[in-house]
């Protein structure tokens, strides 16, 4: 027999805690807040085309230095899905993506080019860091 208490198990992990840069916590602890099965490190992997168009648009109003509300009340949109929306929360429909963009002077359009910029930026620097890859994104064709 054991020398364990009857009730108790024994856990083993399956794969051994790692921890995050810059934090002491191990990844498996991440706070309960965080979306599940998104990576621990935003920067490791492909954005997201909500992701994309959140930072053109608050990137936009920064710029103009307007606040969300103002922004909010001339797009017709209520502030709080405003604010998730730039934050790569909520998914937004096309009316509401071309209010926010008119309403910072911009065409859907052009809101979408940006954010297709910078999907495109994106792309180019993960296919230049791809660690171990005897070719860093060179190929000769004969």
């Amino acid at each position: 027999m054991s020398n364990e208490a009857p009730n108790q198990a024994r856990v083993i992990p399956l794969r051994p805690q790692s921890v995050r840069p810059g934090t002491a916590r191990p990844v498996s602890e991440r706070p309960a807040t965080a979306p599940p099965g998104e990576p621990a490190d935003r920067q490791t992997r492909e954005p997201l085309w909500r992701d994309l168009v959140g930072d053109v648009l608050r990137r936009e109003r920064l710029a103009q230095e307007r606040t969300l509300k103002d922004v909010s009340d001339a797009a017709r949109i209520s502030m709080p899905y405003l604010s998730e929306v730039e934050r790569g929360r909520k998914e937004a429909s096309s009316e509401v993506l071309a209010a926010a963009a008119h309403a910072l002077g911009l065409g859907l359009g052009d809101l979408l080019s940006l954010a297709q910029g910078e999907l495109t930026r994106h792309s180019a620097r993960s296919r230049r860091a791809v660690p171990g890859s005897p070719y860093n994104g060179m190929c000769l064709a004969a």
